[in-house]
């Protein structure tokens, strides 16, 4: 389950981390209220459950409350990755003096939490991960002695703060930790978290995502906000209705495969030929014509999306399902992009003369899929 910005933040603060003053708008008026409130300016935040919001428009500075509700009008009209944009958060500007980020996240390979740190925030990790991997720090979490504050320090001077900071930092890194055991939490951010000019230390963003195998131990949450756990755009409640592991990425080739690891090893290869996956599409075990039609219907509705991969190692799935799918999907107009199709397994020959007979062309291999559908992306740019 993921927490808005605001939720998130009520319970940094439960556990006496400091954040900016502000508050909730969810009208225009109210944002003007709440910029009064602060007496400063402000900063005006989208409150939606997707990432880059500055990028998209959903972050804007404010010097006077009427700025504040003219801000808050024009972001509250949005639509942030299809998602609508129903509140917006006020709070005071922060007189940065730097800005960086902290996390907690689970690295599955060593089977730990890892505490992650870099003086260089404000950028995304995975972008900051790319371009200047040494600016960031991480320590694994023994799993029976829990992150402990030393460990906190150490991570504080290894980002190269020092003298009274280093506690100060630390304790952000302490208290994160405590969040996770508090609330089986299987990501938490503060990017960025702030030092200002005065030396004083906030989180200026929040993020947190709690598991959702844990939620039958966190009633209390799920009727304090009174949602649902998943906030999903239409794409996303597309695909769950219809029994299919759905991801958006940044790229722009769609991959539609059945099963986690195949679709993961799709995504994989893709990138080894040079191309970028838009989309996780995992069909599913038995996915039948109607359900492979729908799925490339519901990676098509994504407007990042250039080509698609369909790739399939058939077992309960059929191979000839699949092709009359992709055959139903071809006459009814959902095919708007150029699409590469290899499958093998249960009735491969069968499927093969149905695309045959139909003109569509498919491949024997992945690594011939994956290549061929980088080439046709290029081609399409």
């Amino acid at each position: 389950m993921k927490l808005f910005e605001h939720e998130a933040k009520d319970i940094f603060r439960a556990f006496k981390m400091p954040t900016p003053l502000g508050g909730l708008a969810k009208t225009p008026k109210e944002a003007k209220e709440r910029a009064v409130e602060v007496g400063k300016p402000v900063v005006v935040k989208a409150m939606v459950l997707a990432g880059k919001r500055g990028k998209a428009g959903g972050v804007k500075f404010a010097d006077t409350p009427n700025e504040a509700k003219k801000f808050a009008e024009e972001i509250l009209k949005m639509r942030i990755n299809d998602l609508p944009v129903e509140a917006v958060l006020i709070e005071e500007k922060l007189d940065i003096e730097q800005e960086i980020y902290a996390g907690i996240t689970i690295d599955r390979n060593e089977r730990k939490y890892v505490v992650i740190g870099s003086a260089a925030g404000g950028m995304s990790i995975e972008e900051l991960a790319d371009e200047s991997p040494e600016k960031i720090i991480k320590m694994h979490v023994d799993p029976d002695l829990g992150f402990q504050p030393f460990e906190a320090r150490q991570m504080a001077i290894a980002m190269g703060f020092k003298g009274k900071q280093i506690n100060k930092l630390g304790s952000f890194f302490v208290k994160l930790w405590n969040i996770v055991e508090a609330f089986d939490v299987e990501l938490t951010e503060i990017n960025p978290l702030i030092l200002t000019k005065d030396g004083r230390f906030f989180a200026a963003d929040a993020r947190l995502n709690i598991d959702d195998n844990s939620l039958y131990r966190h009633q209390d949450i799920i009727e304090k906000i009174k949602r649902e756990p998943a906030v999903q755009n239409e794409r996303e409640r597309l695909a769950t209705e219809n029994n299919m592991a759905y991801v958006e990425l940044d790229g722009n080739i769609a991959c539609i495969c059945n099963g986690a690891g195949l679709t993961m090893a799709t995504l994989d290869t893709v990138s080894v030929f040079g191309g970028e996956a838009s989309t996780f599409l995992d069909l599913g075990g038995g996915a039948d014509a109607e359900r492979v039609e729908k799925g490339i219907e519901i990676a098509l509705m994504y407007p990042k999306v250039k080509a698609i991969l369909v790739n399939i190692m058939a077992g309960i799935t059929r191979c000839d399902d699949v092709a009359r799918g992709i055959l139903a999907a071809r006459n009814d107009g959902d095919i708007t992009a150029p699409m590469v199709i290899r499958m093998v397994g249960t009735n491969e020959e069968e499927g093969q003369e149905i695309l045959e007979k139909a003109g569509i062309p498919f491949l024997q291999t992945m690594e011939e899929a994956a290549s061929k559908v980088v080439e046709l992306v290029k081609e399409v740019a």
